[in-house]
């Protein structure tokens, strides 16, 4: 198993490519920290990880509230004694188009996709420099390297994602902290499940593949480059698109 021994926490767990990421690195041998908003939710991601026979906690909590990751990350430290590795899986969209968008939709997606990896990442990193390793791995989107229609708040998160990235892996590389990024394309999670069927399908088109990715098929990217079989791969974006971009 890839991650025995390793202590992981992701974000935006409950669900879709978060969920996917928590079994699969429960699969791979990972202690795993479930974080989401609803106490339901979260319990039941963390009892399917215990049915892998894995560790997990899980903890309710507002990724934009600083005190509230803070507090999760002491207690992880204190009770695990190390944090490995930090997906910053959590995320939102409010699309609308430039001239119809609202100031709140705005804030609300650049709070979530963009300000909270900045807190999560801050907060857990003071743990990896201490214990001099460890892996950050961000969710961008093909749409934060090529834009989208509808998208000028999500677009801006997910590029300042990228950047992210890019400046982290200067500063922490030299620490023996990986930072990579993971830019999904179209993939199979609740978040497509207000689009028309007309549009899923039109979607499925635009990927050479002609199909939408699942959650699973991003999970084992993550998964891989929070392995040592990654060791050396830092700073990258790496797309799991389908293709969506050639």
């Amino acid at each position: 198993m890839r991650l025995r021994n390793k202590v992981a926490i992701i974000t935006g767990a409950a669900q879709g490519i978060g969920l996917a990421t928590a079994l699969k690195f429960a699969e791979e041998g990972a202690t795993v920290i479930l974080c989401d908003l609803r106490f339901e939710a979260v319990d039941a991601a963390v009892e399917q990880c215990h049915q892998l026979g894995a560790t997990a906690v899980g903890y309710a909590i507002n990724v934009t509230d600083r005190a509230q990751f803070d507090n999760v990350v002491e207690e992880v430290r204190q009770k695990f004694g190390r944090i490995d590795v930090l997906v910053n899986n959590a995320g939102i969209t409010r699309d609308a188009r430039l001239q119809k968008m609202t100031i709140e939709q705005f804030d609300e997606v650049i709070d979530v996709n963009l300000r909270a990896v900045f807190h999560c990442t801050q907060a857990v990193s003071h743990v990896m420099l201490e214990q001099g390793s460890g892996v950050i791995l961000n969710a961008s989107s093909v749409v934060g390297i090529y834009g989208n229609f509808g998208q000028t708040n999500y677009a801006a998160s997910k590029f300042g994602v990228v950047g992210f990235t890019k400046t982290w892996s200067r500063e922490l590389g030299p620490k023996g902290i990986r930072v990579n990024a993971v830019a999904p394309g179209f993939i199979d999670t609740p978040i497509l499940a207000t689009i028309p069927d007309k549009l899923i399908d039109a979607m499925r088109e635009d990927v050479p593949l002609r199909r939408l990715g699942s959650p699973a098929e991003v999970a084992n990217v993550y998964a891989f480059l929070a392995s040592d079989d990654a060791s050396y791969i830092h700073g990258a974006v790496i797309e799991v698109s389908g293709g969506l971009t050639v």
